[in-house]
């Protein structure tokens, strides 16, 4: 009786703490057409509704309170002559405030990120890596940083029929519908602190100055399109990009999620000028993801993802491709084995290798695989000890450049991420009491 006293005085001081559980939201909490949260994933893109999500629930009034992110404490130290090493912090938080309104539901969303500070603007090493750039250069060998601004979006869904509805993205910052679920947010990915080799072949749209994107959809299938900024944003992380910029470029992508365990996508988009260091240079691409989520035991699930993206430079060249397959097994919440493989075509331009012409080929890949154990909870967010190994394959004409044809890499870490009904109850190994009480 105490203690219920003290948790109900503690809901009347603090209308935070009235959380909800949403171990199951598939039952309890559901959009327009009564599709679950958990189909959710980055801008308007669609997971399976199986996947597992780590966030905290909040009523405040009609409006229900979403708060989930991750960071991941590391040490990423890369090998062979392009190789660095660095200590940092890869991070995302996300706050995403929903209601009904006029028959449909309104959802106000804001993502930031602390990288600019904790990885810097030179982001983290990261072999056989490309994409944006630093001081006026390609970054080579290395990610770049998420922007301050990850995503500042106002999303608008109303069924219009029984089964049949419309919707509307509109975000200052955010992302078009082009990809599939960006990698973050993906849970085949989860607990992997660092990106795929092909983001940029996939994904790489994920943050971009300036969306709208409308949609038509039912319980299985939606049709969208977007009108957006296609230029990437610059080496500045903490502005909004829009200086002698507008919204030209476009794309569209269809998903079907055939069951609660699989979601299907493919897509296409016109990117009008997206690296700043070549304006003159666009590029059509084109892609298809197979994302799925399976039981594992009684408390454990199998999230996978299979990706196919390509881009097409307008103007003479090949075709450029890439292909992922990544994979995370949770055991139960306590251990958790992870990998990735993936290929990718990427040009001399990209890799920055200044003895050959700037258009020349080459076909590079990586092999990544990780385990993290969690040690238990604090204030709320489960605490999880990984590592990550990686051996890199590049042809024999980059020997010279890398040192070797199988460079590797290695990263250990510290991951914080929210924590669900079952783990709050957790206690830190050889700390009794700290435990948080956030649920899922």
């Amino acid at each position: 009786m105490r203690r219920l006293l003290l948790v109900l005085i503690a809901g009347v001081a603090s209308p935070l703490r009235a959380q909800m559980d949403m171990q199951h939201p598939m039952e309890m909490h559901a959009g327009p057409l009564g599709i679950p949260e958990t189909r959710m994933g980055s801008g308007t893109s669609w997971l399976p509704d199986a996947s597992p999500m780590h966030a905290a629930h909040y009523m405040l009034g009609r409006w229900t309170l979403m708060l989930h992110g991750k960071g991941f404490f590391q040490y990423d130290w890369q090998g062979g002559s392009r190789g660095s090493n660095q200590l940092g912090i890869v991070n995302w938080g996300m706050a995403a405030a929903s209601r009904p309104l006029g028959g449909g539901q309104l959802q106000l969303r804001a993502m930031l990120s602390a990288e600019p500070w904790t990885i810097g603007s030179r982001g983290y090493p990261l072999l056989v890596q490309s994409g944006e750039s630093y001081q006026g250069a390609p970054l080579h060998d290395r990610q770049h940083p998420h922007d301050l601004f990850m995503e500042l979006a106002a999303l608008y869904e109303r069924p219009v029929a029984r089964d049949f509805g419309l919707s509307l993205y509109l975000a200052p910052v955010g992302e078009p519908a082009v990809g599939p679920v960006a990698f973050p947010h993906r849970p085949s990915a989860a607990d992997d602190p660092l990106a795929p080799i092909s983001h940029h072949w996939q994904d790489g749209t994920h943050i971009t100055f300036g969306v709208v994107t409308a949609g038509v959809f039912t319980r299985n299938v939606k049709l969208e399109a977007s009108w957006f900024n296609g230029r990437e944003p610059d080496e500045n992380r903490t502005n909004f990009d829009y200086a002698g910029r507008r919204l030209d470029s476009f794309s569209a992508r269809l998903t079907v999620n055939p069951g609660p365990r699989w979601s299907l996508s493919t897509w296409y988009a016109y990117l009008k000028s997206p690296e700043g260091l070549y304006p003159d240079e666009s590029l059509h691409r084109i892609g298809a993801s197979a994302l799925t989520t399976q039981p594992v035991g009684t408390k454990g699930t199998w999230s996978s993802g299979l990706i196919y993206g390509a881009n097409d430079q307008i103007g003479p060249g090949p075709l450029a491709s890439s292909v992922v397959l990544e994979s995370t097994v949770d055991l139960g919440g306590t251990n958790s084995f992870f990998g990735r493989v993936e290929y990718v075509r990427k040009s001399a331009e990209e890799l920055v290798i200044s003895s050959v012409p700037p258009t020349t080929q080459y076909d590079v890949g990586a092999l990544a695989l990780g385990y993290l154990r969690t040690v238990g909870t604090v204030a709320g967010l489960v605490a999880g000890v990984g590592v990550r190994g990686s051996l890199n394959f590049v042809p024999s004409s980059l020997d010279g450049a890398y040192g070797s044809r199988t460079p590797v890499g290695a990263a250990i870490y510290l991951q914080l991420r929210p924590a669900d009904s079952r783990e709050s109850g957790m206690k830190m190994n050889g700390m009794p009491g700290m435990h948080g009480g956030s649920h899922d």
